[in-house]
């Protein structure tokens, strides 16, 4: 009679359940033991019941057993810590020599912006150069119109401001705004010069006769 392959999933049945734990438990101490008689091995198995029972089987001292793994797996895990170190070391110190390669790249193409260092350059390059500068100095004039259409945008906001604070002004105190500024300009018009014309005389003054 061919057995069926058991589906690989909790067994629902509580009954059923108990009756293969103890099978398969009893199945895998026979096989420790077993491994420990046939090939020399140091075997220990714990194993926890659904209601938190022991089963266990060791070899030789279960203790011993213990330590011997606990130190086993720090030591694992320190060469896996070295090694990873080691690695993260050798890592930064690829990335920082690419950094250093690529400081070094912009230092030149720096200076060749700069107009120095131009005599190693080939005419691709000069061109290149050039095409790079005209790029840039479009973005500066670009740059350079917004700013000073945002400073245009300012001061006539600035005037729409002073006008409506004139205008309040004139208002308060029974002025016409436009006359005001008609005789503003009126008054800026005929103000006679303030200056006066002297003679410069240099030498002695003359004696009367």
């Amino acid at each position: 009679m061919v057995r069926g392959k058991i589906e690989m999933k909790r067994i629902e049945n509580a009954t059923s359940r108990q009756v293969t734990f103890s099978k398969r438990r009893n199945g895998l101490l026979k096989k420790a033991y077993e491994l420990s008689v046939l090939c020399d091995a140091e075997v220990s198995v714990i194993v926890f019941s659904e209601k938190g029972r022991l089963c266990e089987f060791s070899s030789s001292e279960m203790q011993k057993t213990m330590e011997r793994y606990r130190k086993y797996t720090d030591s694992n895990n320190n060469q896996i810590s070295k090694s990873g170190n080691q690695d993260y070391i050798q890592l930064l110190k690829q990335e920082t020599a690419s950094m250093i390669r690529k400081i070094e790249l912009l230092e030149v193409h720096k200076r060749k912006l700069l107009g120095q260092g131009l005599a190693s350059c080939s005419i691709e390059e000069l061109h290149e150069l050039d095409s790079q500068l005209q790029i840039s100095l479009s973005h500066i004039r670009a740059r350079k119109a917004l700013l000073f259409n945002e400073q245009v945008e300012k001061l006539k906001t600035k005037e729409k401001l002073l006008w409506k604070e004139n205008t309040r002004l004139c208002q308060k105190y029974g002025t016409n705004p436009l006359e005001a500024r008609v005789l503003q300009d009126k008054s800026r018009a005929i103000t006679p010069s303030l200056e006066v014309e002297t003679d410069l005389i240099i030498g002695l003054p003359e004696r009367s006769s």
